[in-house]
């Protein structure tokens, strides 16, 4: 699997009402590549506003910085605003609310194939 392809894989697995970092998102799969886990979230081509709440969505708009930042989002910051509100999570000038305690985190590391 590519290394895109394992991001969009366990962005998938991030719940409704979650957030997750950049950085958790890379130790998930095993690297420290945390600015390829922003570069795969750019060219994800499933993200909710495109597909739905389909099982091919890749929620996107779930995965912000480490301080609970709101970052790049093809559709702006205004929609993964309006998004994650949706979804439950607080946003206040561009940051989520009640940070880690809507943190998501994998208990387990994505195995290498």
């Amino acid at each position: 699997m590519a290394f895109n392809e394992k991001i969009w894989e366990l962005c998938k697995k991030i719940p409704r009402g979650r957030v997750m970092t950049y950085k958790l998102l890379a130790e998930a799969a095993g690297t420290k590549a945390y600015r390829a886990v922003g570069n795969a979230m750019n060219k994800n081509p499933n993200g909710l506003l495109v597909c739905g709440y389909g099982k091919d969505m890749v929620p996107c708009h779930r995965v912000v910085d480490s301080s609970g930042h709101l970052r790049g989002f093809a559709h702006g910051l205004n929609a993964k605003a309006r998004l994650l509100r949706m979804e439950g999570i607080g946003i206040k000038e561009d940051r989520v609310v009640n940070f880690k305690m809507v943190t998501y985190r994998f208990t387990r590391k994505l195995r290498k194939k």
